[in-house]
């Protein structure tokens, strides 16, 4: 049986490496390391005695024998979970409770509606959603499934990958009258800046360009907050300029409380990971909400999200 769980393990992986296009892509979406998935990958091709990979420096591509592999990897696999979904129909406890958690503002703007509109599309389904800015274990509080923005540690949870949240820089219309408005980013040095805390580098932001440069900016500030909302009001109320998430800035930048500073300048975006108790025997209706979800954050997603 363990043999069994190997192999469908490594075959997850090699699926995972061949749909990401790189050993790192797919080392992030399983909360792993690249050796790690790259030395699975050559035990596959190891044991088999074939090539499945044509390794570059852009990534990794299908060799003939490797697509045929990759083909009956993703058959093998969808049987696996079509098996184990049998077995979850059976027990209520486990197709009746979604147990999901999340950071508060990410999850009140985002989760909260898209968790509703789950909801409705699946009425025999119960959701107990948890709001918590610290760091939230699955496995510790029994969750089936915790939401998480930015870079994830190496760790035994499984990770999927849902997107992506883009930055950018916003202050009120009374700030920029009497302080002035920032022409490029190295003008950012003289403002007052609004520092979210929970971001690695709050002293020193790397800017992206119109052109695809990277420019280090240090920035010193008046206002630090753990939590991100503080950062918006502190905006509004003409206090400094803030990085804040397009899904958080949009309903006021719309409304012209608050206005973009250095449009076409972004801050680098964070990914959007679901992270799970194990990697392995995922329940059906996890599957089915990452599913969900992994179709609402596509293109200018924040545009998007339901009215609540």
């Amino acid at each position: 049986m363990g043999e069994v769980m190997d192999r469908l393990l490594a075959m997850e992986v090699f699926v995972r490496v061949v749909e990401a296009g790189s050993f790192s892509k797919a080392a992030a979406q399983m909360a792993t390391t690249q050796p790690t998935i790259t030395r699975r990958v050559a035990a596959i091709e190891s044991r088999l005695g074939v090539r499945l990979l044509n390794r570059n420096t852009r990534g990794v591509s299908l060799t003939e024998t490797g697509l045929l592999y990759y083909d009956k990897c993703k058959s093998t696999l969808r049987e696996a979970e079509e098996a184990e979904s049998v077995v979850n129909r059976g027990d209520s406890r486990t197709q009746g409770l979604l147990r999901i958690g999340s950071s508060v503002t990410f999850g009140r703007r985002v989760v909260v509606p898209l968790a509703l509109e789950f909801m409705a599309q699946h009425p025999h389904l119960q959701v107990d959603l948890n709001l918590d800015d610290r760091y939230s274990d699955p496995v510790a509080e029994g969750l089936d499934i915790a939401l998480r923005l930015g870079k994830l540690s190496d760790s035994s949870l499984g990770a999927r990958y849902i997107g992506s949240t883009p930055w950018l820089m916003v202050a009120s219309g009374a700030y920029l009258r009497a302080h002035g408005t920032p022409k490029r980013p190295e003008d950012l040095s003289g403002h007052q800046m609004l520092i979210y805390s929970r971001m690695q580098g709050i002293d020193v932001w790397r800017v992206l360009t119109p052109r695809g440069e990277t420019v280090s900016v240090p920035v010193v500030g008046k206002l630090r907050s753990n939590n991100i909302s503080v950062l918006l009001a502190a905006a509004h109320a003409g206090l400094g300029i803030a990085m804040l998430p397009k899904y958080l800035a949009a309903a006021s930048l719309a409304a012209g409380g608050i206005t973009e500073v250095l449009e076409g300048h972004t801050l680098p975006p964070l990914d959007i990971h679901a992270l799970l108790p194990s990697p392995r025997l995922v329940p059906r209706k996890v599957n089915v909400f990452i599913m969900f979800l992994q179709g609402k954050f596509e293109g200018a997603w924040w545009e998007r999200l339901p009215q609540i």
